[in-house]
């Protein structure tokens, strides 16, 4: 079994909410900030009360580096820390770093977030270097049952200046991805069905959502856009399969920022991670009703 068959059984059983700790320290209730020595510190509190809160109702956390680098060397000990408590409680993490180098560089950076440190289950790649910038990763994921998530589709209004190139042979430069990842997850595949890397496919777009989930039936999606971004629960149904498998839909700031709507004024990091689960659990009640519906 590979991590994405855990990931496959952990949507499954608990929906397919991921839970995005792209943390700033704004993000945290200002009066709960001064309880602690600086941001990198309160970052750290905060994630740790939020996955404790929401583990028995998210499917896995992304987390995304640059939020940690901000703060330099302590938001890289609180990035580590995140990661490390993720996993420690029996989550499953995608480090959201977005690499995109070939060679030695590329089998440094997987050494990197493949264990060590900065351990993660999954990673997120760019591939537009060609293949063989996912080839050291593909040869490490196969050794220790590791995965990514390869951009495809992405969730951003820019993804239009490239992504969307039409091909001579057909289809868009997405496309074009898409069928590269389906022809490694033959190569690649678990007990779930899904290959170990599957692809980053944003749910702001819908015109295309449904014949995407189609065509690529064998990748498992990583699914980003949703609530701050402006994508919704529709969206996000169009892109699993019928039973609201196939993927996991990414919430960052609607999640982290609850309390300033559900609970206002909150002072503690434990309100404001409660706030944050009844935002989770609504969100996945919200995309259970419009799988049903599609």
């Amino acid at each position: 079994m590979n991590n994405m068959d855990r990931l496959y059984e952990a949507a499954v059983a608990r929906g397919p909410v991921c839970v995005g700790l792209d943390t700033a320290a704004c993000y945290v209730p200002e009066a709960a900030l001064t309880r602690f020595s600086g941001m990198a510190e309160a970052v750290l509190a905060y994630n740790r009360a939020l996955v404790d809160a929401t583990l028995d109702a998210a499917a896995c956390y992304k987390v995304q580096i640059a939020y940690y680098e901000a703060l330099g060397l302590a938001g890289l000990k609180a990035y580590s820390g995140t990661l490390a408590h993720i996993r420690g409680r029996g989550g499953l993490v995608i480090a959201d770093i977005k690499r995109g180098d070939i060679a030695d560089t590329a089998e440094r950076y997987a050494a990197a977030h493949f264990s060590g440190d900065f351990e993660a289950d999954f990673v997120t790649l760019n591939p537009y270097m060609g293949m063989d910038s996912l080839s050291p990763w593909l040869d490490a994921a196969e050794k220790g049952g590791k995965g990514a998530f390869v951009l495809m589709r992405t969730s951003n209004p820019g993804m239009r200046d490239f992504e969307y190139q039409e091909l001579s042979e057909g289809g868009r430069l997405y496309d074009a991805v898409g069928r590269a990842l389906s022809a490694l997850a033959f190569r690649y595949y678990g007990d779930s069905g899904y290959g170990a890397f599957g692809a980053v496919v944003g749910c702001t777009e819908r015109e295309e959502a449904a014949a995407i989930r189609a065509a690529y039936g064998k990748l498992f999606f990583l699914i980003p856009g949703y609530g701050a971004q402006g994508g919704g629960a529709a969206g996000a149904a169009l892109l699993l399969k019928a039973d609201g498998s196939g993927g996991v839909v990414n919430a960052s700031r609607s999640v982290l920022t609850a309390w300033k709507k559900r609970r206002p004024g909150c002072d503690s990091i434990e309100e404001a991670a409660a706030a944050a689960r009844e935002e989770v659990l609504e969100m996945r009640r919200e995309i259970a009703a419009q799988c049903e519906a599609v």
